[in-house]
């Protein structure tokens, strides 16, 4: 049995607690102990109760209001949300992509989409790059447990497409995107999207996906900062394409160009490796012969 390295406090508060040191630290893989190992829980879930009365107020004392109760939907979206940032050290890493080979490809496309009855837009690319993205850098298809401890690795590569609906937020999965081509990947999204805005995705259809993307590029905005949606470890974050001066060695020439937002989770992915992954990513979008190789 090693010896456990603690302070005469710890000790203390663990005889308090009938806490085992030896079996404590066996569990967390590790001989120096601090009073965060006594009360994990603690360190999320105290600071929570503390702040609360900065929302305990009386509203009305300062103009009237109008009570309006937040619904189940809301309220377990916002516990998942809460939790996810309190406890995942998130990162966001930011880059952009040059989308002229996809929008080239889109426009000589458009009539054979037009016959299939299906909507080509970008995010089908995003998804299939993505998928190829994932089969390179095993450790974003990954799920850490709850202690920390274990690193899952998968095989299967499953995709969340994050869906506006007015019940709220909603990701439904393509299952195995890394062996769908884009005709199949644009009919998978606009079905799922459409059923996910009716609710009548089945239960099959949401959870265990290896990676969420969610695309803000039909509203707007520059750049945000995802959270990480667990037992992900990362989350890719897609705002409005824009046509800016780029320098291809001799002029500058209008070129479309996606912001691109990838959060982590820290403990997993280093930033090192995030910015590798957000320029392969990118670099494939670029140039999609990449996807097919």
């Amino acid at each position: 049995m090693q010896n456990v390295v603690a302070s005469p406090s710890v000790r203390a508060k663990a005889r308090r607690m009938s806490i085992d040191l030896h079996v404590l630290a066996d569990r967390l893989g590790r001989t120096q102990l601090t009073m965060d190992d006594l009360n994990p829980q603690e360190t999320v879930e105290q600071p929570v109760q503390n702040y609360r009365q900065y929302w305990d107020i009386d509203h009305q004392q300062f103009g009237s209001v109008e009570a309006v109760k937040t619904s189940k939907f809301d309220r377990v979206a916002a516990a998942n949300l809460t939790a996810a940032n309190a406890v995942i050290p998130q990162v966001t890493h930011h880059d952009e992509v040059d989308v002229s080979h996809v929008e080239r490809l889109r426009a000589q496309f458009k009539q054979e989409a037009s016959v299939r009855g299906v909507k080509l837009n970008t995010l089908p690319f995003f998804v299939k790059a993505l998928a190829v993205a994932l089969k390179k850098y095993p450790k974003f298809n990954a799920s850490l447990s709850a202690d920390g401890t274990t690193l899952y690795l998968k095989d299967a590569v499953h995709i969340g497409i994050a869906v506006d609906t007015e019940f709220g937020l909603m990701v439904p999965v393509i299952r195995h995107a890394d062996q769908k081509g884009l005709w199949q990947l644009a009919a998978e999204i606009v079905d799922l999207a459409t059923r996910a805005k009716a609710r009548k995705l089945g239960p099959d259809e949401m959870g265990g996906a290896s990676m969420t993307i969610t695309n803000l590029g039909g509203i707007g905005g520059t750049a945000f900062s995802p959270i990480v949606n667990p037992p992900e470890v990362a989350i890719l974050g897609i705002t409005r394409m824009q046509q800016r001066p780029v320098w291809n060695g001799e002029s500058f020439v209008a070129t479309p160009m996606v912001p691109l937002d990838l959060s982590y989770d820290h403990r997993v992915i280093n930033g090192a490796l995030a910015a590798r992954f957000l320029s392969e990513y990118a670099r494939s979008l670029a140039d999609l012969r990449l996807l097919m190789v």
